[in-house]
């Protein structure tokens, strides 16, 4: 029988932070993550982000239940079955949030989890790297186990992407993750020395080289849960079944898919719904699997009129050449995720921080490696950042080996529609400014002749994606409200030695990706654990739009 003094579940992205500071601290330590290694060039070459997320041996293969309000269309929702989780198959984009995203969380009812509370540990996390870009230092870490890093912005549409930004009338911003989100500027990633710096490379590999950090490959299929306390877990590994035990607490760090699956299976959720599947109910938590959200996007196309896209490289020997450059130097276009600009934007006035957010392509391209028919293009994938439609993730039966339901509900709150007719306009807008002239040959996708809220409704119908952020299954509030599955400090309600360490408890999604904040969950949660004192919270305020504060006035 296998015992740590904390039993971790995933090996993603705040499971590797949360391990690496356990075992910085003298805990015993093991890790149980059902996926495989990490190692081999479709994880680590940045430019290949497009084929893991697309192979069954590194993802979970999770698709939504027919979203209603799209047409019934099941989408996919692509979670990391893999050393590092989903932060070893993601694009590697780094954004933390904006302040007002935490300052919401502590508003309801995450006490300590305020802008304040967050900044010293995304500080801490860092090494950043600003490439000579600009950026304020002050706001960033600097001796971190995440590398943080820029692209080199190379290609002339990602400038013109900023300045047509400037000249639409937005702000720029030097650095969206220091002291101003708001604004055109360029886009960070998770790329270290030319290599995808994943949760393992950054956390786990230097927990593992500690005596006290294991790490075991299982499937786990419950909490066990004795005399109201959790006592470890129960897995399948290699064809049997055995309980590994925690002599402290089980950590869980499934993901916002797999966490809430997690518990149900163990008895914690709805209590109906936990009877319906003949599972005896441990804590009835009306919470657990709710109030699931995520962000949609589209791909605004533009052909292009000169050849200078990275549409000249989408061919089996230049592809080839980049490999190769790449396997033996480090170097060159693979060490790049090509997400090398950015913007966050307020659709309109009366909004007090952005809603829309860009990640800027140099080329008309699907995530699943589908060119445009076209040829040179680029594009911007854009989509609103706090839509109030909600989901929920159920279970589909008692048997562990079966997918959950993940019904995400997309466009179900009627202001979602009005959003998404004002991302759609606002960025043709930005593509109609002078310093796109040289390069727009005309609109690929959604076309010209989509001009009409029906016809705009109807095409984000048809195309809207998801942007694979799925959060917020076990939320992080208050005991008396019913929809909150944790405590403050992760502590799942109803059960003792049982915590929840991951997206899975942001009370509301952040602006932008998630893998930044779920990296500094499991940091932040790492000292609730250990009993420490949180870092000290910073008196330093972030940028607000004056017109805001103006209104606010």
């Amino acid at each position: 029988m296998m015992e740590a003094d904390f039993v971790i579940v995933g090996a993603g992205s705040a499971g590797c932070a949360i391990a690496y500071r356990l075992g910085e601290a003298g805990a015993s330590v093991l890790v149980i993550e059902h996926g495989g290694t990490d190692a081999g060039p479709f994880i680590q070459m940045p430019a290949a982000l497009s084929y893991p997320m697309n192979m069954k041996r590194y993802d979970w293969g999770y698709l939504s239940e027919p979203e209603p309000h799209l047409d019934g269309r099941e989408l996919v929702c692509p979670r990391g079955k893999v050393i590092g989780g989903s932060s070893s198959i993601n694009g590697m984009v780094y954004v933390r949030g904006h302040a007002m995203d935490y300052d919401h969380w502590r508003d309801q009812g995450a006490d300590g989890w305020g802008y304040a509370d967050v900044l010293p540990y995304f500080r801490r996390m860092e090494t950043w790297h600003d490439g000579g870009h600009g950026g304020d230092s002050y706001w960033r870490g600097k001796d971190g186990p995440l590398h943080v890093s820029r692209g080199p912005r190379e290609n002339p549409l990602f400038a013109a992407f900023v300045e047509a930004g400037k000249q639409a009338g937005y702000e720029a911003t030097d650095d969206y993750n220091g002291e101003k989100q708001e604004g055109f500027g360029p886009m960070e990633q998770t790329v270290h020395s030319g290599r995808r710096w994943s949760a393992a490379n950054a956390y786990l590999r230097p927990a593992l080289k500690r005596d006290t950090v294991e790490i075991t490959r299982a499937f786990v299929r419950r909490v066990v849960i004795e005399k109201g306390r959790a006592v470890g877990v129960e897995v399948e590994r290699s064809g049997k079944i055995e309980v590994i035990r925690a002599r402290r607490e089980v950590l869980l760090a499934a993901s916002s898919i797999n966490s809430p699956k997690i518990l149900m299976l163990s008895g914690i959720g709805p209590a109906a719904h936990l009877r319906e599947h003949g599972i005896d109910v441990v804590a009835d938590r009306l919470g657990v699997g709710g109030n699931l959200q995520d962000h949609l996007e589209v791909y605004m196309q533009m052909a292009a009129s000169q050849p200078i896209t990275l549409y000249k490289h989408w061919n089996l020997i230049s592809k080839a050449v980049i490999g190769a450059q790449w396997l033996f130097t480090k170097k060159g276009m693979g060490a790049s995720n090509q997400f090398e600009s950015a913007a966050f934007i307020r659709s309109r006035a009366g909004i007090p921080y952005p809603d829309i957010q860009y990640h800027f392509l140099p080329i008309a391209v699907r995530y699943d490696g589908q060119a445009a028919a076209e040829g040179h293009g680029f594009q911007a994938h854009v989509g609103p950042m706090r839509s109030k439609s909600r989901g929920r993730v159920s279970l589909r039966s008692s048997d562990p080996a079966d997918n959950p339901k993940i019904l995400f509900n997309y466009m179900s709150h009627p202001e979602d529609w009005e959003e998404w007719r004002r991302c759609i306009r606002l960025t043709r807008e930005i593509f109609a400014q002078d310093a796109f002239k040289p390069f727009v040959k005309h609109e690929i996708q959604p076309g010209a002749e989509v001009q009409s809220d029906d016809e705009i409704d109807a095409f984000v119908r048809e195309h809207a994606e998801s942007a694979y952020h799925p959060c917020g299954t076990c939320k992080m509030g208050s005991e008396d409200d019913v929809d909150s599955v944790v405590d403050s400090h992760g502590r799942v309600f109803g059960v003792e030695g049982l915590r929840v360490v991951d997206s899975s408890i942001f009370p509301r999604i952040t602006n932008g990706n998630l893998n930044g904040p779920s990296i500094m969950v499991g940091e932040k949660m790492a000292d609730h654990v250990l009993g420490k004192e949180p870092l000290a919270a910073s008196n330093d305020q972030p940028w607000i739009h004056p017109d805001w504060q103006t209104a606010q006035r």
